[in-house]
């Protein structure tokens, strides 16, 4: 029986019974088709929702003096909207197995309505600081989106899929930010205030929850796994992906909120002078995250996050130098290759998840739907964690910015913080995924879930 003919009506939505894309038959049969459509939609509502998380990194750049709020002080608001967006990355990573990706998604979506409708009444002069901060916290929700988002698109593609899969899902999600900041700029340029960019988003989160409840689909088969859950949270890969997570994703996000604040704060560029530029770097990074993901199905994840974390030392040492000499041209150049660099290790840090666990699966004795059910299982329960975590990385990077400027009126020391961090994770990269064991004993694995493993070009 196909995929359609076997979905089955529980709870008043569309679940699929039986699904097995490592099968390649089934996959060219049926498979492909049904976990296509799901993406698109699961796309179209992360977009939306990343769009709505960094909605505080486009209303800071309307905040004049009116507003009688300092630098440091919007630092501090898009900051929170990173912690929040961080922390239910948790939640919503289980909550596809507990209610279904197809459900969860039309809710995740429709809570989007909270922040934005919030925004719209609260988006004046007089406004306290304590209110705004509010509103930036409730846009944290739209940072879960792509936790649950991931999880759940994860389910429908094979392992083999899943680098050019997740990559497009995220990459997707992730344009959501110059999208937004690209409308902001259309609003500044037309003077039609902030409350004109929310009256166009109110309208699209409605479309993106209505989509998904009419043509996506819940797997029956995909459970939360509580021994997954804490197998995952014991297993030092884990926490390793999470560090560069932190070092990719962590930058993107964290450079996608702060960049237009440093280009106002530290070289005095206009609201419209920083939203012509502001756009550029998200934009190209979240294009390139899927070409990360392709790269890493091909020539592997951790060969690719090595020397990407090398550009990305490379790029934040130039923006260094131009931060110093106040180079304008040199220093938006530089941070523009930085953001892509972030998306290209995007994309290959988040391919090398399920491959280090089914690689684990395989060097610990298992075989065939054996090795991917591992996989699959401790992947899945592993994502929402390093997605959690590395958001918070974004947290760090604005914390970083807001201390910089506070203590010297530049951000050059908040960079030199950063390019110490991708050094760390080269030397972190190359020693768990790459170096090559120095004698043969050392190839031999224990059971899945132990000590950290070398695992080489399949992750």
């Amino acid at each position: 029986m196909g995929t359609e003919g076997s979905r089955t009506q529980q709870r008043g939505s569309s679940w699929i019974s039986r699904w097995d894309p490592e099968d390649e038959e089934f996959w060219e049969r049926e498979g492909a088709r049904v976990a296509r459509r799901n993406l698109v939609f699961s796309i179209l509502s992360e977009h939306i929702g990343f769009s709505v998380w960094t909605l505080w990194s486009v209303m800071v750049l309307f905040m004049g003096p009116e507003y009688g709020i300092d630098p440091a002080g919007k630092f501090f608001l898009v900051s929170m909207a990173t912690l929040v967006g961080a922390v239910v990355r948790v939640p919503y990573t289980f909550a596809v197995a507990r209610f279904g990706g197809r459900n969860w998604t039309v809710v995740a979506a429709s809570m989007l309505l909270l922040p934005t409708v919030a925004a719209f009444v609260v988006m004046e002069p007089g406004t306290s600081y304590s209110t705004f901060m509010v509103c930036a916290l409730l846009t944290g929700v739209g940072g879960g989106n792509f936790a649950s988002s991931m999880t759940n698109i994860n389910s429908f593609f094979p392992l083999r899929k899943k680098g050019w899969a997740l990559g497009l899902n995220a990459g997707g999600g992730n344009i959501g930010v110059p999208v937004i900041q690209l409308m902001a700029l259309a609003v500044i340029g037309a003077s039609g205030g902030p409350r004109l960019l929310l009256g166009i988003y109110i309208p699209l989160v409605v479309v993106s929850a209505v989509c998904a409840a009419l043509f996506m689909d819940n797997i029956a088969a995909v459970k939360n796994d509580t021994g997954a859950a804490r197998e995952a949270l014991r297993d030092p890969h884990t926490w390793i992906m999470s560090l560069l997570y932190v070092g990719t994703f962590g930058s993107f996000i964290g450079y996608s909120f702060a960049f237009g604040l440093v280009l106002q704060t530290q070289f005095g560029r206009t609201p419209l002078e920083a939203a012509q530029i502001t756009f550029l770097g998200p934009l190209l990074g979240s294009l390139i995250r899927p070409v990360g993901g392709r790269l890493a199905d091909r020539f592997g994840g951790a060969r690719i996050t090595l020397w990407n974390f090398v550009g990305m030392a490379a790029a934040t040492g130039v923006v260094v130098l131009a931060s110093v000499r106040e180079s304008l041209a040199l220093f938006t150049g530089a941070f523009v290759v930085l953001f892509v660099l972030t998306g290209l290790g995007n994309g290959s840090t988040y391919k090398m998840i399920p491959g280090i666990f089914h690689a684990k699966a395989v060097r610990a004795g298992l075989a065939g739907e054996e090795a991917a059910r591992y996989g699959r299982r401790l992947s899945g329960a592993s994502m929402g964690l390093i997605g959690a975590v590395g958001a918070l990385g974004g947290l760090g990077i604005n914390l970083a910015f807001r201390q910089s400027f506070q203590t010297a009126g530049t951000g050059t020391g908040a960079f030199v913080a950063f390019l110490l961090c991708y050094a760390v994770c080269f030397a972190v990269t190359w020693a768990v995924y790459l170096r090559r064991p120095a004698a043969p004993a050392a190839r031999t694995e224990p059971t899945p879930g132990s000590e950290p493993q070398r695992v080489y070009a399949e992750v």
